[in-house]
């Protein structure tokens, strides 16, 4: 089994990660996971990935184009 995780805080994830029940189905060959860190598709200079909140209510709003540029790498 292949799972690709796709965060903005890859650091925050390795860690429970690599002392888990999934660390050992890895060591075993039954899993693969694989963490990969959204900024390095985002958009511009300062790899932006959130855009704006629309409507005035509290949380993010995240730009398709990283996400979409990720999976597009993914598939490859």
């Amino acid at each position: 089994m292949h799972i690709d995780i796709i965060t903005v805080l890859p650091g925050l994830l390795e860690g429970p990660f690599s002392h888990s029940i999934l660390k050992r189905a890895e060591e075993k060959g039954l899993a693969k996971v694989e963490i990969h860190d959204l900024r390095d598709y985002g958009i511009g200079k300062q790899k932006t990935v959130d855009g704006y909140a629309f409507g005035g209510g509290a949380g993010m709003v995240m730009m398709i184009e990283p996400i979409a540029n990720c999976i597009d790498s993914l598939k490859n």
